[in-house]
């Protein structure tokens, strides 16, 4: 008889990772085995040999799938229960597909017409350089910065390229599902039987993914967003984050991973090699990068030589004469897009906020829609008729008149995309007009109309983030931004660099080959340093100024964060007990810990509870893990490294 610790997918007992099972024949490390846990069958790995215990056991009830998962994904998924504080279950959850215990029927291979030219790659002496720079660095990571349109692609093929040659695998991650296709379009070119991995797939097609990488007896290409980082490849030579900059890459449910920090150590696992691409790299990623010595490769010009840079026009949104057409579309902007229609171009408007308004007021009293669940304002969706609060969901029809004075002069003021869409279609309306935001259903995504975007058969883009970043869209000719400095006010210390992002990115849509290209921009805060350095692409000089307001105070990467979040359904207990948890923290952990609050989160208020928060910052991350222990199990939300602070 053979004995194993075997690690269920479900949570059994707080604190109790593995439990001990019989085998009456010997099994691998990393094998997948269906056990009895009390009535229940569940799914679970082992994770290690034991000798026999002094309890009596229950037997492994069978196995599943012929080999083993990868040893260095078991390693990580323990890395991941340590680093992020989180159960081994719930790290499981994370790894492995669901409906392990299913059958699935084998699916045929859907074939992928290619929108893009199939073209020999032509290296320039800078992408050159990059893939030697890689080529010949120790395993690890290095920094690919290079501007917008510089062919970061091409470097990430070509390296794909030689790691296959080597029969070891290659995972490229992108930030969105709506990227994978274009870079999947990219890829297919050169690289066979391409294994596509993300959420929007059904549950069979991501079983089915799984067991082909981890069934395959040859070297892969893995393509897809954050999750697919945890594909079974057994002989993986090479990692690539593509816009490693996005936030995205960290997990807002437990376990809260970076997909940086743990590809990184999935890297180290299999002496392979990571590659973060960005034009906008992570201030702290660049700082620790240099700091690390490891190689950070810069791409500071265009791919293509004769493309030329666009024509940027910055519009001061405080100067009325600007406006004399529309009230938040600029004259110049009007005339551009006038320009462009006359030649048949294709257009993107980006504003980085969803709906149609986002107050509703009385202009008698003052009263304002709020939602009674979160006590935000509830934000118009003029297509539906509705107010719908962005926290909780909840909807409430729009008030024809005031509920306080009931007077009927009610008004709705700010700027969303369907307020953009809707004013656009008077202005146009024989133009082809599609929005892409978090309320597109599932046919209007990215993904669904990349055909679309890239064919130029959609005239204006309207769009937030999400078609910020990325995207090289031939026929584009205009981008028009209609508030720049939206996400200023935001009080988080990455409010600037997030802008200054979205601004680079969006910035670098156009620009990428011969045909002249115009930037409209208009903004409250035109001298802002973070809407003037990303107008201009200027990272040096961001990058300066806000290392140095780091340092100063005192923020990563020069000290570790930890966010913890109590959450009440009365106010008065929600800061009762974060006061408790604050005394206990002061009073327990070392003098280099900082305690900041308690106070009210960003969203006091969700879902019919209160949220209060605390934020510890340590110069050592131990310290930090080791405050979780005085952390009530109940009540409280916790968060090392936040990507934000909201």
């Amino acid at each position: 008889m053979h004995y194993f610790e075997v690690a269920p997918t479900a949570i059994i007992r707080t604190g109790s990772d593995t439990f001990t099972y019989a085998s009456q024949s010997p099994l691998p490390i990393g094998q997948l085995v269906v056990i009895e846990v009390g009535k229940k069958q569940l799914t679970g790995i082992i994770t290690s040999a034991t000798k026999k215990p002094s309890y009596e056991t229950k037997s492994i009830l069978s196995t599943i799938e012929a080999a083993p998962l990868p040893t260095e994904l078991i390693k990580l998924a323990f890395w991941l229960k340590e680093y992020y504080n989180s159960p081994l279950a719930t790290v499981l959850q994370t790894l492995l597909p669901r409906g392990l215990q299913k059958n699935r029927r084998d699916r045929l291979p859907t074939h992928r017409d290619s929108l893009r030219d199939r073209t020999t790659i032509v290296l320039t002496k800078d992408q050159r350089d990059a893939v030697q720079a890689v080529e010949s660095m120790t395993p690890g990571s290095a920094l690919v910065h290079g501007v917008t349109g510089s062919g970061k692609t091409h470097i990430y093929i070509e390296l794909a390229k030689r790691t296959l040659a080597r029969n070891q695998s290659v995972i490229i991650l992108v930030p969105e599902i709506a990227l994978t296709s274009q870079v999947v379009d990219e890829f297919s070119h050169h690289f066979e039987n391409i294994i596509l991995v993300h959420s929007r797939q059904t549950e069979a097609e991501r079983h089915l993914a799984w067991q082909d990488a981890l069934n395959s007896k040859s070297s892969r290409v893995v393509i897809g967003p954050r999750s697919a980082l945890f594909t079974p490849l057994h002989h993986l030579g090479l990692i690539v984050i593509d816009e490693a900059h996005e936030p995205s890459f960290k997990q807002e449910q437990s376990p809260r991973y970076s997909a940086l920090r743990a590809a990184s150590v999935l890297t180290r696992l299999h002496d392979a090699k990571l590659i973060l691409g960005s034009a906008t790299p992570l201030v702290a990623d660049y700082y620790l990068a240099a700091q690390s010595d490891r190689p950070i490769i810069t791409l500071p010009e265009r791919a293509k030589k004769d493309a030329t840079p666009p024509t940027i026009t910055l519009v001061d949104m405080t100067k009325k004469a600007s406006f004399t057409h529309h009230r938040f579309l600029s004259n110049t902007l009007l005339s551009e897009l006038e320009a462009s229609f006359s030649r048949g171009d294709q257009v993107l408007i980006f504003h980085n906020r969803r709906g149609s308004a986002s107050t509703t007021l009385c202009e008698n009293c003052g009263w304002s829609a709020t939602c009674p669940q979160c006590f935000i304002p509830l934000t118009l969706h003029a297509d539906a008729h509705h107010l719908r609060c962005h926290l909780c969901g909840r909807n409430e029809k729009v008030p024809t008149s005031c509920p306080t004075c009931h007077s009927a002069d009610i008004i709705h003021k700010g700027i969303g995309t369907k307020l953009i869409e809707s004013e656009l279609r008077k202005q146009y309306p024989d133009k082809v007009i599609v929005r892409f935001d978090g309320d597109n259903e599932s046919g209007d995504t990215v993904e669904s109309r990349y055909n679309d975007l890239y064919s130029g058969a959609i005239d204006i883009i309207i769009g937030t983030q999400v078609i910020a970043k990325g995207l090289d869209l031939p026929k584009l000719r205009l981008v028009g931004v209609i508030q720049a400095d939206a996400g200023l006010a935001l009080p988080d210390y990455t409010s600037s660099e997030r802008t200054f992002q979205l601004l680079a990115q969006v910035v670098g849509r156009v620009g990428r080959s011969h045909h002249p290209t115009t930037v409209v921009v208009q903004s409250y805060q035109p001298n802002h340093l973070a809407v003037t350095t990303g107008l201009a692409q200027n990272y040096e000089q961001f990058y300066d100024t806000t290392i140095d307001e780091r340092r100063r105070a005192n923020f990563p990467p020069f000290t570790y964060l930890l966010k913890l979040t109590c959450i009440y359904k009365t106010e008065i207990a929600a800061i009762k007990n974060a006061k408790k948890l604050a005394t206990e923290l002061r009073a327990t952990c070392p003098q280099s810990v900082q305690i900041l609050g308690p106070t009210p989160s960003f969203y006091e208020r969700q879902r019919d509870t209160y949220r209060w928060q605390l934020v510890l910052k340590s110069p050592r991350r131990a310290d930090l893990v080791a405050a979780l222990a005085l952390v009530p199990p109940t009540h409280w939300q916790s968060e090392l490294d936040p990507m934000s602070l909201l």
